[in-house]
């Protein structure tokens, strides 16, 4: 899943650095076949990934991040330039959540620190809130590829039913 996320990242013309935060040696592998910027996290959690990497888009002066996981393989690259599409604000935050509105599958942040994040059960809740602390210009962006995250075998499942990358199903099928 991750080396699809990334392709599909590398492959959209509106963003100009992938920063991949991993303590997977093999994780880190697939990310260097895609010029990624690695940052090798010692801890463990996505939380705080997420800091390291705010870390250094903070040192950087980057103006806006997009915080994808691993686990949403069937977005396209017009899915990404539709996500910022909606960015209309210099102060703005857009979030897509997972598809049962629990989880955060995108969120786009402008200026990148604008706001703390929180990812565990409920973050599309606590960033909602969070968002709304921080500005006025917040946007819901349903997009269907995005909000479907692999965290189970009926996501899986689903997922092949939907069969959005159809090469990418076969390939997963193959491995049944």
């Amino acid at each position: 899943m991750l080396q699809e996320v990334l392709n599909t990242i590398s492959n959209c013309k509106l963003i100009s650095k992938i920063i991949l935060v991993s303590k997977d040696e093999s994780a880190l592998k697939i990310g260097r076949q895609f010029n990624a910027i690695e940052i090798f996290d010692h801890e463990s959690g996505v939380n705080d990934a997420i800091n390291l990497a705010d870390q250094y888009i903070s040192d950087k002066k980057y103006d806006c991040s997009v915080i994808f996981p691993q686990d949403i393989p069937v977005m396209i690259p017009s899915d990404i330039d539709n996500l910022l599409g909606f960015v209309k604000h210099k102060r703005s935050v857009i979030i897509v959540p997972s598809r049962q509105f629990n989880g955060t599958n995108a969120l786009v942040r402008c200026p990148a620190d604008i706001m703390d994040t929180r990812y565990d059960m409920g973050s599309y809740t606590f960033q909602m809130d969070a968002a709304k602390t921080k500005t006025e210009n917040i946007s819901i962006a349903l997009i269907r590829r995005m909000m479907l995250d692999i965290d189970d075998e009926f996501d899986l499942a689903f997922m092949l039913k939907q069969n959005d990358k159809q090469d990418f199903c076969k390939k997963i099928e193959s491995c049944f």
